[in-house]
């Protein structure tokens, strides 16, 4: 392995607000794995909305700005999707090799004795991929050395199909069933109709026409992103939106029908019937906490190749700022991919 530098180049967040809170850095001092950590070389470093939403403060209320488990401390090294080439080991890490290339959850789970399911969020909690280097606990590091996707396409998976593999899990989905998602032509929504389709699922994509082609491709049904959703039609909803439409989504399932969101890109605050709910058997699930074996579901499909994301653009990492934004516009489906500069000796 090439000889670690002292200093790197990263971004840095300084605080709640918009881009002008990000800020490039020369000058960071490497960090150093402790016990049970690994120090990872950053390769490729997928955009999300959750950094976007941290950055602005979204997951708190009006009197208390917030990340995804609690208060942040400024400034942070954000990033919530990782590929990266372990370059140094901390002291008792074993069965991860120097050289692996590896990826990691989103919410890691550090469970405390008043929260079973207390999770810290990379990029959130601690800082994150948007750097050259950054220092992640070995016990939540995934081998995907043996994938033959490029770092690029598996810096795009970690966030959006961690999250989309969780929810098609909490949800059972099936082979057979009839699947709607929301939000199909995002990093989340798309990864969604993929691994359904993987599952031998029946997928509908609501997104826009003008970015059906990738979802029609890979062999969804479309429907139109202001359309209705059929009443009664479905066995699963997956919603990435909320926002209005989150009655006519509950009128879509069949009676025992499962709904799951990890999302609220189109508000948070919903309307809905309860009566539509118990009378329908209707199930609800959220889903943030991944539990480890969901995850490792999706290393073993990368490592054996068996989906490709939709990736694109790709972005230096300096230019973070042009990426959330085209990520916050909508612009292109799938998912936006940062890569940061390689280091110098």
């Amino acid at each position: 392995m090439s000889a670690v530098p002292a200093r790197m180049s990263a971004v840095q967040l300084t605080g709640h607000g918009g881009p002008e809170k990000l800020v490039w850095r020369d000058d960071l001092p490497v960090p150093r794995p402790g016990p049970g950590e690994v120090l990872v070389r950053v390769l490729a470093a997928g955009v999300n909305m959750t950094d976007i939403n941290t950055r602005l403060g979204w997951y708190g209320d009006a009197d208390r700005k917030a990340g995804w488990a609690g208060e942040l401390a400024f400034p942070r090294i954000q990033g919530s999707d990782l590929c990266g080439r372990i370059v140094v080991l901390g002291e008792g890490v074993e069965g991860l090799p120097l050289g692996a290339r590896v990826i990691c959850p989103t919410n890691q789970h550090e469970p405390t004795e008043e929260n079973p399911i207390h999770f810290v969020s990379i990029g959130s909690e601690f800082d994150g991929a948007f750097a050259q280097y950054c220092v992640v606990k070995a016990r939540h590091l995934h081998d995907v050395s043996a994938s033959p996707l490029p770092d690029i396409e598996i810096g795009a998976m970690p966030c959006a199909y961690g999250t989309a593999e969780n929810l098609l899990s909490r949800a059972r989905v099936a082979v057979g069933e009839r699947v709607l998602v929301t939000g199909a032509s995002g990093g989340v929504g798309l990864a969604a109709v993929q691994l359904a389709l993987l599952r031998g699922a029946e997928v509908t994509a609501q997104c826009s026409p003008a970015k059906a082609d990738p979802l029609r491709a890979l062999g969804a049904g479309i429907l139109p992103r202001d359309a209705t959703p059929p009443a009664r039609s479905f066995d699963v909803v997956i919603d990435i939106v909320g926002g209005d439409g989150f009655q006519a989504r509950l009128d879509a399932l069949r009676p025992s029908g499962r709904y799951a969101t990890s999302g609220a890109v189109g508000g948070p605050t919903v309307t809905g019937d309860l009566r539509r709910i118990y009378l329908n058997d209707l199930t609800l699930y959220g889903a943030t906490h991944q539990p480890r074996e969901v995850f490792a579901g999706l290393v073993t499909i990368i490592n054996k190749g068996r989906l490709r994301p939709v990736v694109s653009k790709t972005y230096p990492l300096r230019d973070i700022a042009e990426a959330q934004a085209d990520l916050a516009a909508g612009r292109y489906p799938g998912k936006l991919v940062l890569v940061p500069p390689e280091p110098q000796p």
